[in-house]
């Protein structure tokens, strides 16, 4: 049975646009229906026993889409959350960015910062937000940025533990997510999170993001502590 004072649940937060769709809608008002039920997660997970929530909110391969669309999602991420930003400091929510930055535009990579240094000091929750992230991308600058210190002479390829990789990765100094959910009726993972999530316990669902509520994050969690993690012993 998975027993553990601290939770970590990442999610694949798929199907905005297909639910929209479904409706009759344009596709940005299923990401901004997506966004209120972040809203809601973040506010709900707490009382569920979650101590870090990490989201996808945007992948590397995402710039593919057209661009209004792109843009929308950036800014409504950041408008959103500094909307939210009196809220989510009241309930302790310590907000971090993971991702490639240098892509963001200008406006956006201000308000991330500054939604960083604001929840800073928050000791609750734990709210990672992917954004122009990448897992292999994370992978590869990790690589990189151990290669170039045995280059300088200040490492050696002997040095490398699996401690001192996580060190390099966006994710560092949060645990290793424990569930993974995929919604959105795929099963795949996306390029998330593929260091991290080496022993998660995974779960897709069918059900489109939007649709998605405190409700269905409390059935996981629930699955999850019914669920033995062995971890390669018997």
């Amino acid at each position: 049975m998975a027993t553990s004072s601290q939770l970590h649940v990442a999610i694949v937060m798929d199907g905005n646009g297909r639910w929209a769709v479904k409706r009759g809608l344009p596709r940005i008002a299923g990401h901004r229906q997506g966004a209120q039920v972040v809203h809601d997660i973040v506010a709900a997970a707490p009382g569920l026993g979650v101590t870090a929530l990490t989201i996808f909110a945007f992948s590397t391969e995402n710039w593919k889409r057209p661009p209004d669309e792109v843009s929308y999602i950036l800014h409504l991420f950041v408008s959103m959350v500094t909307k939210w930003l009196p809220e989510l400091v009241s309930q302790h929510v310590r907000v971090r960015i993971i991702g490639d930055r240098a892509a963001l535009p200008g406006d956006v990579s201000a308000s991330v910062e500054a939604i960083e240094k604001r929840t800073a000091a928050c000791d609750g929750l734990h709210l990672n937000v992917a954004l122009n992230y990448g897992g292999r991308a994370e992978i590869l600058l990790a690589a990189k940025t151990f290669a170039a210190e045995c280059a300088a002479g200040t490492a050696t390829p002997e040095e490398l533990t699996e401690e001192r990789f996580d060190s390099y990765l966006w994710l560092k100094g949060e645990a290793p997510p424990d569930i993974v959910v995929r919604t959105g009726a795929e099963s795949r993972v996306s390029n998330f999170l593929l260091w991290e999530m080496a022993y998660a316990e995974l779960f897709f669902l069918d059900v489109l993001w939007p649709d998605f509520t405190p409700a269905t994050l409390d059935m996981i969690v629930q699955k999850f502590k019914s669920r033995n993690r062995r971890f390669g012993s018997l």
